[in-house]
């Protein structure tokens, strides 16, 4: 048994939990250890969480057979290195994402010939939206480093971020809502960059507006504004697209409270 102290990052059977490899005595001993940790808790209930999202986000990819030639490469290194017990410890977890990565590498050419032949404003979308979801995710349980640059700094921030995605952006205030701005993030998109703003109520809940261009068939939902909802890993999103820029509003909040907190955001907007 390990204490709250070990890096939980680098902690295997916290991983082996995640993903249901532990037997019956293990998973045991892990959940009361999680029932004595309430940060630890909220980690792994976010690694849930994050790991059914990226799942769900590479599907597609992770049903299909991986490269002959990438099977050799991996016999090469493992015959090199002997770390194929290690990769093992990892857990499915760790396994699932290098096996998508590995995957989505091998057939670049491939995937971005089928993007371009056959992806539609409703693909697109649906892939801007899963984004939000993980990237809320990854970065709302962060307790010293949620965001790249502090509310304090807001006019930087927005100034950073404009520049980036090249294009204006106003800060929405969720403030009559009882949600003030954190701060924001720069993240890597499909297209581009995107913006990822995170807000803060009095009780600890965050909600984060996830912003970017979102590529699609030419004239074929681009300029829709009609609100969709969404809930991945219990993460419920309201989002729309408007002249060729997506707007996702995240977080674990009933749908009516979220619908609240999209209206807001689009009447700002």
């Amino acid at each position: 048994m390990k204490d709250s102290s070990y890096p939980m990052a680098e902690d295997p059977e916290l991983h082996a939990y995640v993903d249901g490899r532990l037997d019956p005595l293990q998973q045991a001993a892990v959940e009361a250890r999680l029932a004595g940790d309430a940060a630890l808790a909220r980690q792994v209930h976010a690694w849930k969480a994050q790991r059914l999202a990226l799942r769900d986000m590479h599907a597609d990819v992770l049903q299909q057979p991986v490269p002959p030639h990438l099977l050799q490469a991996a016999q090469v290194l493992d015959h090199r290195s002997n770390r194929f017990v290690q990769w093992q410890r990892w857990g499915g977890m760790a396994a699932s994402i290098l096996v998508a990565f590995l995957a989505g590498w091998a057939g670049h050419y491939q995937w971005q010939e089928r993007v371009t032949t056959v992806a539609t404003g409703s693909r697109a979308t649906g892939q801007f939206v899963r984004q939000a979801s993980v990237a809320y995710s990854v970065y709302v349980p962060e307790v010293r480093h949620p965001v790249e640059v502090e509310a304090a700094q807001q006019q930087h921030l927005v100034q950073w971020l404009s520049k980036r995605l090249n294009r204006p952006l106003k800060l929405p205030s969720l403030t009559p809502a009882g949600y003030e701005l954190v701060g924001g993030r720069l993240l890597p998109g499909d297209s581009g960059a995107r913006a990822q703003f995170m807000y803060q109520n009095a009780n600890g809940e965050r909600v984060t507006l996830y912003v970017g261009a979102v590529e699609g068939a030419p004239g074929k939902g681009m300029g829709e504004t009609a609100f969709r909802f969404t809930n991945e890993a219990g993460v419920a999103s309201f989002y729309w697209v408007e002249n060729g820029f997506g707007y996702a509003i995240s977080g674990k909040l009933p749908r009516p409270a979220m619908l609240v907190l999209a209206e807001s955001v689009y009447r700002q907007l």
